[in-house]
């Protein structure tokens, strides 16, 4: 059965998996980190959201190719969808390699930039030195994981994600505590884990995208370039970047704010970031499965089916939401005692989690809808809304709310519920103006046909 047809269930399922597997690393980081002390946590949070900043550097490109390779496959113009993966690989390739450069030996400027408290400098650069010089690594990983999800297969990256994962605990381990006769690497080695990890990861990718098309890829394929297909990936790109450059920037200056109010609001953010991840990972896997399927239906000019997937993927993803966030409150405190002793940022974490009840749904709305415009490849209304309502909402208000008025993290998330709020609005707006035009296209072709006939 074409992809296309299948349920959103389906596609979505590996994904969810796979995102679990990256919460789960996210939660063994964490956990190994703190072994070494809040301070590697903290650093460890506000490095990982400055590698975000680079990440979307490569979404330029990724984020319009996975769009483009699934509208190609529903207008059943494989050799094209092919040339765009190539090219996609090529071009993320070289990126990632200068963007590796810059961080490694640029860490001390940056964690300078980021407002690091003194105390953390030392092991900010150490962590951003290693880690960054492996974003070649992690460019690959996302254009290979794009590429080959939007050719329906969802199950190849996650069983990949699963190795990588089991992989990378491992390695912490080894390097992290020195077991079985490994150096006592501390922080640096949480970063060094990281980059082995991902390596062998993309060599795995690599072979999976070689058979992800009826015709094998091979070394001959490099040569395969399109002008007017690279137009089609940066005309989608851009905007998908733009945004994502936003809201990583957004997140940094939040972060930055956050920081300035002291370690303790530091600390509970990061371990926030850890636990909201949860309550929204279901959410997001069947946002992402949607416009995987969306876009080949787009291409292949099934737009009642277009129509209804948003709505289908925003009715599951509120129920799986609000029901992993409602158990997220009810078993907060015994979770937070896994990942800290200081009972000043367990209490200020259950507090602040309350504020979820409004904030995941809220997300849900917006991103089950970013998700859609994005698969017809309206990214750049995406843009204009996300870049204007992130910060003159989210980061304005932030800083009015939790600084000037001082409501401190409490602010912070009334900001961040308003911002999603907006922009959700915006979005389904937009999104119930397009069913007009399409029954206009399809009113206008009716007609069209029964003329013919008649002629």
């Amino acid at each position: 059965m074409p992809w296309n047809h299948r349920s959103l269930w389906a596609l979505a399922w590996p994904i969810m998996i796979e995102m679990f597997l990256q919460f789960m690393i996210g939660i063994a980081d964490t956990l190994m980190v703190s072994c070494i002390s809040d301070h590697a946590v903290a650093v460890v949070g506000i490095s990982n959201q400055f590698f975000m900043s680079a990440i979307v550097l490569f979404m330029l490109i990724t984020g319009g190719a996975g769009i483009v390779i699934a509208q190609k496959l529903g207008a059943r113009q494989e050799q094209e969808a092919r040339t765009a993966a190539v090219m996609t690989v090529q071009l993320t390739f070289i990126i990632g390699t200068l963007v590796s450069l810059l961080l490694y030996t640029g860490a001390g400027r940056i964690a300078a930039w980021l407002q690091i408290p003194g105390e953390l400098q030392p092991l900010a650069v150490t962590y951003i030195t290693v880690v960054g010089s492996g974003t070649m690594l992690t460019s690959l990983m996302l254009a290979l994981s794009t590429i080959i999800r939007n050719t329906g297969n969802t199950k190849g990256p996650m069983v990949i994600s699963l190795g990588m994962n089991t992989f990378h605990v491992c390695l912490n381990y080894l390097f992290i505590f020195g077991a079985l006769g490994f150096p006592e690497w501390g922080l640096y080695g949480v970063g060094l884990s990281t980059v082995i990890s991902r390596g062998i990861a993309v060599i795995l990718l690599l072979v999976l995208l070689r058979r992800s098309f009826a015709i094998p890829i091979g070394w001959r394929d490099v040569r395969l370039f399109s002008i007017p297909i690279l137009k089609d990936i940066l005309r989608i790109g851009w905007p998908v970047s733009l945004n994502g450059a936003s809201w990583t920037f957004s997140q940094i200056s939040i972060f930055a704010i956050i920081a300035s109010m002291g370690a303790l609001q530091l600390a509970t953010r990061t371990y926030m970031n850890t636990l909201e991840s949860f309550c929204f990972l279901c959410g997001m896997s069947l946002s992402m499965a949607a416009q995987i399927r969306i876009a080949q239906q787009y291409g292949a000019g099934q737009l009642g089916e277009v129509y209804r997937g948003a709505w289908e993927a925003l009715r599951s993803g509120l129920f799986v939401v609000i029901l992993n966030t409602i158990l997220l409150v009810i078993l907060c405190s015994p979770i937070l005692h896994f990942f800290t002793t200081n009972q000043d940022v367990i209490a200020l974490s259950s507090a602040v989690l309350l504020m979820n009840l409004l904030l995941q749904p809220a997300k849900m709305f917006s991103n089950a809808f970013i998700s859609s415009l994005s698969a017809i490849g309206d990214t750049r209304f995406i843009a204009v809304v996300g870049i204007s309502s992130m910060w003159a909402v989210s980061v304005g208000l932030t800083f009015v709310l939790g600084v000037e008025l001082g409501w401190g993290l409490y602010g912070v998330y009334t900001a961040m519920i308003a911002d999603e709020l907006v922009r959700s609005t915006c979005y389904i707006v937009r999104w119930r103006s397009k069913r007009r035009l399409w029954d206009l296209d399809r009113s206008v072709k009716s007609v069209h046909f029964s003329l013919d006939r008649r002629m």
